[in-house]
C-alpha cells in the first residue's frame, strides 16, 4: 500500500500520515525524517522538536536526507516525512531524482508519504525557487501515480483525492 498525503504548511497533513502508518503497522513504523539538519536553522530546530513530540516513542526514526531507496526494506511500514525536504535537499545534490523515485516506489513496503504543497500561489521571480516549485509538482504527480490512495488535507482533515 502506498498513500501520499498532500497540503499546505500546518494543514495537519503529517499527523494525518503518521496515523495511517500507525494503522497501517503490525509493529513500530519507520518514520524516514529527510530534513537535513545540518543547516543552523533556529525555527526548524523547534518545528523537529514539535514533530519528534507529536510521534512520541511510537516510530523508529531514520534520518536519511537523500537516499530514501536505501533505507525501505521489503514487507515494512515506512512513512516518509516530507518529500518537500528531500526536493529541497537535492537542489545542491548531484543525485538523479528520478532514479532514487523509480527504486523507491519499487520496494514492497507500505510507504505513506507527506509532500508540501508549494506550487499554487504565483511564479517566483528566481530560477532556484522556480527550479523547486517545479520538482514538488513533477515528484508530486509521480508519486500520486504510483499510490494506492492520494489525500489532501485542509486543517486536519483528509480530503480524499484517488
Amino acid at each position: 500500500m502506498k498513500i501520499l498525503y498532500v497540503g499546505g504548511q500546518k494543514s495537519g497533513k503529517s499527523k494525518l500520515a503518521e496515523e495511517r502508518a500507525l494503522t497501517l503497522a503490525k509493529g513500530k513504523p519507520y518514520y524516514v525524517a529527510t530534513y537535513d539538519n545540518s543547516y543552523a536553522d533556529a525555527e526548524m530546530q523547534l518545528r523537529l522538536k514539535k514533530h519528534k513530540a507529536q510521534r512520541q516513542e511510537r516510530f523508529v526514526t531514520i534520518e536519511e536526507p537523500l537516499y530514501l531507496d536505501r533505507v525501505v526494506e521489503p514487507g515494512g511500514v515506512y512513512l516518509v516525512d516530507c518529500l518537500s525536504m528531500w526536493i529541497l535537499n537535492l537542489l545542491e545534490a548531484e543525485i538523479s531524482y528520478e532514479a532514487v523515485l523509480e527504486r523507491l516506489l519499487a520496494k514492497d513496503a507500505d510507504m505513506v508519504f507527506v509532500l508540501n504543497s508549494v506550487g499554487s500561489g504565483i511564479i517566483p521571480d528566481n530560477a532556484l525557487a522556480r527550479k523547486y516549485i517545479d520538482l514538488c509538482g513533477i515528484v508530486g504527480q509521480k508519486v500520486a501515480a504510483q499510490c494506492d490512495e492520494v489525500y489532501e488535507a485542509v486543517v486536519g482533515l483528509p480530503k480524499r483525492l484517488k
